[in-house]
Parts: structure tokens; C-alpha cells; sequence
């Protein structure tokens, strides 16, 4: 089973980090839609994915028009979707494709896929998750569904064993 996480025109260098290292650890691919506000090398970035981004699967696109292309079963997520994140079935090879963190996905690509649209839900009163706290979400729903194919169940204590 393949995941895909995709950032379109992600402006906080911090969030693609933590992004980033949530797909190192749980296999998924990243793929990010420029124009990006930072710099790749930035050290936010960098620091904020520690020592995962070596371990990434990574795309870059220049259009989401080129990211579309690349044929993914596409799900949206967004504040303005009808429905929540976990009542979907993802399919293999998915791609949970997320906006900017100022101003979300564009509302044509929205309003022209409803069914592809998805929501966290969350008090009405607040604007929104973090970017990386809604792509950690939607990942492990994903994951979840699917069993946690090749992801580790069982922890190991470093004193202890357990019996």
C-alpha cells in the first residue's frame, strides 16, 4: 500500500518539516507544489524534520495542475468540505493533498470535486488545525483503515521487558 501526502504552496517551513518527518515515518510520499514560501535548505525546515529528510520519498511539481497529472486518487482536505476525513475508504496509492496554510486549497478545485472533499472535525467557533497536526491526522486515519502495513505495532522498553 502507498500513501502520498501532498502540500500545495505550503508558506511555514516548520509545518513542511514536521510533514516531512511524518512521512519518513510511516513511509508515505511527500510531494509539494511550488511556489513554496521557504527555501528547501532552510534550517526551520531542516530542524523541524531533524535528521528524516535523507529518509523521504519526495516529488516536487509546479503547478497542482502537474501534480494532478500524475493520475493519484486525490482526496481534499479543508475546513469546507461536507463530510469527515474518516468516512471515507482511501484507496491504494491515495493522495491527501492539503493547501496553504493561509488560505487552503483554491475553492474551484474544491467546488468541482465534493466528493473528494474532507474535513477534520473541529469546533465551528475556530478557524483551523495546524497543517501538520491535520496531515498527522488524515495519515494515520489512512493507515488505520489499512492495518499499518509495514509499520511497527510493538515497542520495546529500554530497562524493561515486557512480559
Amino acid at each position: 500500500m502507498r500513501l502520498n501526502i501532498a502540500l500545495v504552496e505550503p508558506q511555514i517551513p516548520q509545518n513542511t518539516g514536521n510533514i516531512a518527518r511524518t512521512c519518513a515515518v510511516t513511509g508515505a510520499a511527500l510531494h509539494l507544489v511550488k511556489p513554496l514560501g521557504f527555501e528547501i535548505d532552510d534550517r526551520k525546515l531542516k530542524r523541524a524534520g531533524l535528521d528524516y529528510w535523507d529518509k523521504l520519498d519526495i516529488t516536487y511539481y509546479d503547478s497542482i495542475q502537474e501534480l494532478f497529472a500524475a493520475g493519484m486518487p486525490m482526496y481534499f482536505f479543508t475546513t469546507k468540505a461536507r463530510r469527515a476525513h474518516s468516512d471515507i475508504s482511501y484507496p491504494d496509492n491515495c493522495c491527501l493533498v492539503f493547501g496553504r496554510e493561509d488560505a487552503g486549497l483554491p475553492e474551484n478545485i474544491l467546488y468541482a470535486s465534493p466528493d473528494k472533499c474532507v474535513r477534520i472535525p473541529m469546533r465551528d467557533t475556530l478557524r483551523s488545525l495546524n497543517l501538520s497536526n491535520s496531515a498527522a491526522i488524515a495519515a494515520y486515519e489512512v493507515l488505520r483503515q489499512w492495518g499499518y502495513p509495514g509499520l511497527s505495532q510493538e515497542g520495546e522498553l529500554t530497562q524493561y521487558k515486557w512480559e
